[in-house]
């Protein structure tokens, strides 16, 4: 079984890791917990999913005027399609959750980390496109 946190409620549905690739629905809203689409998070959302997923989670630390960003949100929507259900990918805006970018020491935008049991396990800075995105993550995982 895994927890898995809807993209919509943050509710956490407890699903057979069987069943994930079954389009499974969130217990309380009963939309998709899954949409092929990163998940944009505030600071609130982005800790829950943190500390209560069991799947890993890659986040895209962004800001709405960085060119790189910019070229690279079409690949980092491509790779949540390729990634899903193994990986659930969530874009924070830096601008916005100054104080989550603070907390993990973001210097440079785009930055790419990925999170496994609410812990760190990999971290790279740089645009890349969607084949290199899921390449990188698959190969920390």
């Amino acid at each position: 079984m895994s927890n898995i946190l809807c993209p919509h409620c943050y509710g956490v549905n407890r699903v057979p890791d069987q069943r994930i690739g079954e389009d499974p629905k969130c217990g309380k809203c009963h939309k998709p917990l899954f949409s092929a689409k990163p998940i944009a998070l505030d600071g609130a959302g982005f800790e829950r999913f943190v500390s209560r997923s069991d799947l890993p989670l890659l986040v895209d630390f962004w800001a709405p005027w960085c060119g790189p960003c910019k070229m690279m949100a079409p690949a980092f929507e491509q790779a949540a399609a390729r990634l899903e259900p193994r990986v659930q990918l969530i874009k924070i805006n830096t601008e916005e959750q100054q104080s989550v970018a603070a907390r993990f020491a973001i210097r440079s935008i785009p930055t790419l980390i990925l999170f496994r049991g609410g812990s760190e396990i990999a971290r790279v800075s740089g645009a890349m496109d969607a084949s290199g995105l899921v390449s990188w993550t698959t190969k920390q995982l």
